[in-house]
């Protein structure tokens, strides 16, 4: 249980079968391989990290998997937990919601209703997963433009520039290929 010890100010826990079995681009995508599905989810989910600041935690289910003993991993920056034999996702987030849920502030990626209500009342809140799946899209929106903005900007500096000074910069840049 590595969450608990990052400092982090905002934590997200996702469901990952829950998202992956909830968004189609991921639930085609665990119809050829579930493994392949994971790696997705955990790649969307470092980009979101990186860019929104929040902690994410991917939590699987292993409680069908005899002798699992649950398992975490970081990867691409993300906590990844396997739970073990005998425990679902929603317990082991409902777990964490009862050390930190008050005092951090925690979300929880997913669209089982049941487990919603139980995040409320554990001090965390609930996002479904095409709310998250909306979000992800948004954000990744706004930094597309913010990037083609720059761009635009750089454009119009270039533009802007005389001829001699142009051709200046640019044997600059032959220099020092």
């Amino acid at each position: 249980m590595v969450a608990r010890d990052r400092g982090a100010e905002e934590y997200l826990f996702v469901d990952g079968y829950n998202i992956i079995n909830s968004w189609d681009d991921l639930k085609e995508l665990s119809e050829l391989s579930l493994e392949v599905a994971r790696e997705e989810l955990i790649e969307i989910m470092s980009e979101y990290q990186h860019y929104s600041g929040i902690r994410v935690i991917i939590v699987f289910d292993a409680h069908m998997v005899k002798g699992q003993t649950g398992k975490e991993e970081e990867i691409k920056g993300v906590e990844v937990i396997y739970t073990k034999e005998n425990q679902t996702a929603d317990q082991y987030i409902e777990e964490i919601l009862d050390e930190i849920g008050r005092i951090k502030m925690v979300r929880v990626a997913t669209s089982d209703w049941m487990e919603q209500q139980i995040v409320l009342g554990r001090g965390g809140t609930r996002i479904s997963a095409r709310e998250l799946e909306v979000e992800i899209f948004n954000q990744k929106r706004n930094i597309r433009r913010r990037e083609d903005g720059k761009k635009a900007r750089n454009d119009l500096f270039m533009g802007r520039l005389h001829e001699d000074v142009l051709q200046e910069l640019n044997k600059w840049g032959k220099n020092d290929e």
